[in-house]
C-alpha cells in the first residue's frame, strides 16, 4: 500500500500575504492591480502590481520600523473607498497585523473625516499611533499642520524604503481580520477563501476595502491574477456613469455595498 505523500513547502498554496504577493509578482509584475476613480474630483490613479508592492513596503516600514507595531496587534483602517486603504490592508497583512473595526485598536489609519475622533482617542492613549491620510491626489500631505501626536502619511511614507522584509513574518494561523460582527479569520483562511475565482477577474467596488464586504475585492483579484477598479464618492455618480466606468475598464464583476462580489 502506498503511503500518501505530503506537499513540499514549495508546492503548497500561498497561505500568507507575503507569499501571495511574491507569487503574483513572479507571474505578472506589470499588470494593473488597482485603478482608482474619485468621482468628486475627477482623479484617476492606476497602480501596477509592482507599484502596489512598493507602496505596501513603504507602509509596512512606516508601521513597524517607524512606529514600532508588532505582529498580532490590531490596526483600524478607517478609510473610505480609496487606493491608500488597499495599500494599508496589504501592509497590515504583510507585517502580521490584524485588521479590525474595533473601537479600541492598537493603531489607526484614518482620513480627514474621522480625524477628530481618532485624534481624541490618541490623546487619551498616547501609546496608540494615529496616522492620517489627506486623500488628496497622489497621496500628498495635508495642507495644514495636523494636531500634535498625529502622523501625516503624506509626509512620513515617502521616506520609507521600496523594499521590506519583516523580521517576524506572519504565519498562516495568524489572525488576518477580526470584525465585531463576524468570526476571526486567519491568513490561511483569508487566502483559501479568495482562491477559486475566475482568472483575471476585474472587480468594480464602491465599498471601503478595509471592511467585511470590502476585503474580498482586494484578496480575490490578487490571488486570481485580476485587478480592482475602486470608485470613491460614487453616491454623487449616477448609474450610467458607473456603467460607463465598468465598460471602459472591462469590469467582470461588481461588489455591491454590504455584499460579496457578483458577476455582471
Amino acid at each position: 500500500m502506498t503511503e500518501p505523500t505530503s506537499l513540499s513547502p514549495s508546492s503548497r498554496p500561498p497561505a500568507t500575504f507575503p507569499q501571495v504577493l511574491s507569487a503574483a509578482l513572479r507571474t505578472d509584475p506589470g499588470r494593473p492591480f488597482v485603478t482608482f476613480y474619485d468621482e468628486a474630483t475627477g482623479e484617476r490613479v492606476e497602480l501596477s502590481l509592482t507599484t502596489y508592492a512598493n507602496w505596501v513596503a513603504k507602509a509596512s516600514s512606516l508601521l513597524v520600523d517607524e512606529l514600532g507595531l508588532e505582529r498580532g496587534q490590531c490596526l483600524r483602517i478607517d478609510l473610505p473607498a480609496h487606493w491608500l486603504a488597499v495599500v494599508f490592508l496589504g501592509a497590515a497583512w504583510n507585517t502580521g497585523l490584524v485588521v479590525t473595526d474595533a473601537e479600541s485598536p492598537d493603531a489607526v489609519v484614518c482620513g480627514a473625516a474621522t480625524l477628530p475622533v481618532w485624534q481624541a482617542y490618541g490623546a487619551e492613549r498616547p501609546d496608540v499611533p494615529v496616522l492620517a491620510c489627506s486623500l488628496l491626489p497622489l497621496g500628498v500631505r495635508f495642507a495644514d499642520p495636523l494636531p500634535a501626536g498625529v502622523h501625516d502619511v503624506g509626509v512620513e511614507i515617502w521616506g520609507q524604503p521600496d523594499g521590506f522584509t519583516p523580521w517576524d513574518p506572519p504565519r498562516p494561523d495568524d489572525a488576518a481580520t477580526r470584525w465585531a460582527d463576524g468570526p476571526e479569520t486567519s491568513q490561511e483562511e483569508l487566502w483559501a477563501a479568495a482562491a477559486g475565482v475566475p482568472g483575471g477577474s476585474r472587480l468594480l467596488s464602491e465599498v471601503a476595502p478595509a471592511s467585511p464586504p470590502g476585503t474580498a475585492s482586494v484578496t480575490e483579484p490578487l490571488v486570481s491574477g485580476g485587478s480592482l477598479v475602486l470608485v470613491a464618492n460614487a453616491d454623487a455618480a449616477d448609474a450610467a456613469r458607473l456603467d460607463a466606468i465598468a465598460s471602459t475598464e472591462r469590469v467582470t464583476g461588481r461588489v455591491p455595498r454590504g455584499d460579496t462580489p457578483r458577476p455582471t
